[in-house]
């Protein structure tokens, strides 16, 4: 069980070591070179049967998580619903993780 453990922790660290951080435009290049990138829509809003709507890349719901001036909303994440479609991951990204550290977890989306 010990040697499980150590193998376990060693293949962990090797790839850590081997992780690089990729450019925004090699990642680009790179969905595109796979025709993905139109899967990866930051500006896309669709509207639900609710009247809410959900934005960007996660499309997180108007309803709960940000605000759209349009419909009722808790904006849980205290964020324009406008910024979600914005090129500055940031924001986004901060939203994305309150939702999933909430109670329903990946259940929110």
């Amino acid at each position: 069980m010990p040697g499980l453990l150590l193998v376990s922790l060693a293949s962990c660290l090797l790839a850590i070591n081997q992780a690089s951080l990729i450019s925004r435009c090699d990642l680009a290049k790179v969905l595109h070179e796979e025709d993905l990138d139109g899967a990866f829509n930051i500006t896309k809003v669709d509207e639900n049967t609710d009247g809410s709507f959900d934005y960007g890349i996660f499309q997180i719901n108007s309803h709960y998580w940000c605000n759209d001036y349009q419909s009722h909303t808790e904006n849980i994440c205290h964020v324009d619903c406008q910024e979600l479609l914005s090129p500055n991951l940031l924001p986004i990204i901060n939203c994305a993780k309150k939702i999933v550290s909430g109670a329903g977890g990946m259940k929110n989306w």
